[in-house]
Formats: structure tokens, sequence, C-alpha cells
């Protein structure tokens, strides 16, 4: 199966061996690897301990390789939420969420773990079809 492997210096570079995307043949699909808060200029984490502000910059990393596969937010069909504190921080993060996905949302699951790469809260991935 063809696949060409997307990669953008508008989102943060991979800090482990995956792409940030990978695009498949046939109906175009884009398998977005998950996000986490790191600005793609420093590399550092953003928003502190604020999981609002971390999931705005997963978002915008999300849209940057959305972008360089040639798809938006409206082609995503599901999405990936990893919380390591989901009764503390679900509701935050839905409403961050919501405003990039105003109608028909894509299918989603959200789970808590125990950790996430460099002490992340939140990490997002998503899968688009264009």
């Amino acid at each position: 199966m063809p696949r060409d492997v997307i990669q953008t210096d508008q989102a943060p570079k991979a800090i482990g061996p995956y792409s940030q995307a990978i695009a498949a043949s046939g109906p175009k699909t884009l398998y977005c690897s998950g996000q986490i808060p790191l600005d793609p200029v420093t590399g550092e984490m953003v928003g502190g301990g604020d999981v609002v502000a971390q999931t705005e910059r997963v978002m915008k990393n999300l849209e940057a390789v959305l972008a360089a596969g040639g798809m938006t937010f409206a082609n995503v069909v599901r999405c990936g939420i990893f919380l390591t504190d989901l009764s503390g921080d679900f509701a935050k993060v839905n409403e961050v969420y919501a405003r990039y996905f105003p109608s028909n949302p894509p299918a989603r699951a959200t789970v808590q773990v125990s950790a996430l790469p460099r002490g992340s809260k939140v990490e997002i991935d998503c899968i688009a079809v264009g």
C-alpha cells in the first residue's frame, strides 16, 4: 500500500519513533499522530499546568499537520483524546475542542492515562479523510 509521510515545521517535530502523519493511497486518508502542547519553534511545552492553554496549542499543532496533508478539521472523522485528569479537565478540554468542530464533530474516544510525554496534561490524535 503506497503511503506518504507528512511532515511540517509548523508543528513540533516527532519526539519519538513516529511520523506527524501518514497519507495512505485510495481515498486520501491522513493518520495524524498524537500532538502534545509543544511550541513548534522552540520545542518547549506551552501552557504550564493550564489544560486550556495546552489544548489550544495541541489543536493548533493538529491544524498545522492537517494543512500539511492538504486537509482541515472538516476532514477529520475520528479523534482520540488522552488526559491525565479526566474528572478535572474533561469539560475544559471539550470547550476548546468544540471550537474546532462547530458542527458535525467527528467520532471520538477520550481516555484517562497515568502520564503523557513531557508531562503534558493532554494529547490528541486524529484521522482525516479527503
